[in-house]
């Protein structure tokens, strides 16, 4: 079995055996997939203990990155690359793996094209960087300097955001050669954000490379079905375009 689920932000309640009870028919061999933002942020003792419940689960859990996740962690040493259903995954935990970006995966007999990232829509205000400042106090003042000003939308480097969040170009051509050596033929696309004309529909008409790429994606590839989240909204727009936020559903 194989079942799609939107953002989590560190949150996974809603794998819960009560908000969860498919589970009970589950095994490792069955795949529940994080459509990004699925919320690997600080190594604290609260992440690992929740990390550790969700690793007790029946099911497998496997997410794209968004653009909430810590990327020094995510492309740091601390997460083993292994190979994982045809294509490469980080490890998180025996039954937690991030799907790399651009790789062709298969489970339940079917064809996923992974890509994570996508541009935050919450750094209105600004993003600090720790460099620009002598020290801890000199960060901590110009963030409360925001705070009285009113502007709570900004993030901090390397603490609250990361520029990995977008892929690189290197990334985007390595997800359309394995397109390519899939004869650009998948059965599912999963991401975190979606193609522009899409994202457009759901309210953010502002494009970014990655919206753009995924534009092109769309157009050169076929495939059945196209998964995403990152828009905090449930629904499905074109037959084939379906946005998930807390809903789980069963795709095979």
């Amino acid at each position: 079995m194989v079942y799609v689920t939107g953002d989590c932000h560190a949150d996974w309640s809603r794998f819960s055996m009560r908000n969860f009870p498919d589970q009970k028919d589950m095994t490792r061999d069955d795949i529940v997939i994080v459509c990004g933002d699925f919320g690997l942020w600080h190594d604290d003792a609260r992440e690992r203990h929740e990390l550790d419940e969700l690793a007790k689960r029946s099911f497998t859990v496997v997410f794209v990155d968004g653009n909430h996740e810590n990327f020094d962690r995510l492309y740091g040493d601390e997460f083993p690359v292994v190979d994982f259903h045809g294509g490469k995954a980080h490890k998180i935990r025996d039954n937690i793996y991030h799907l790399m970006r651009g790789y062709v995966f298969t489970f339940g007999g079917k064809k996923f094209w992974a890509f994570g990232g996508a541009s935050s829509h919450d750094i209105q205000d600004g993003i600090l960087d720790p460099d620009k400042y002598k020290d801890l106090k000199g960060l901590r003042n110009a963030a409360k300097r925001l705070d009285r000003q009113g502007k709570r939308m900004y993030r901090i480097k390397h603490l609250s955001w990361w520029e990995q969040e977008m892929p690189s170009m290197e990334e985007r051509q390595f997800g359309l050669r394995m397109l390519q050596e899939n004869g650009n033929k998948v059965d599912y696309i999963i991401t975190h954000c979606a193609p522009q004309e899409i994202a457009s529909i759901c309210g953010f008409r502002d494009s970014d490379e990655l919206t753009r790429y995924f534009d092109m994606i769309k157009t050169i590839t076929d495939f059945d079905a196209w998964y995403f989240g990152h828009y905090h909204k449930e629904g499905r727009i074109y037959s084939r375009f379906n946005l998930f936020y807390e809903q789980i559903m069963r795709i095979i």
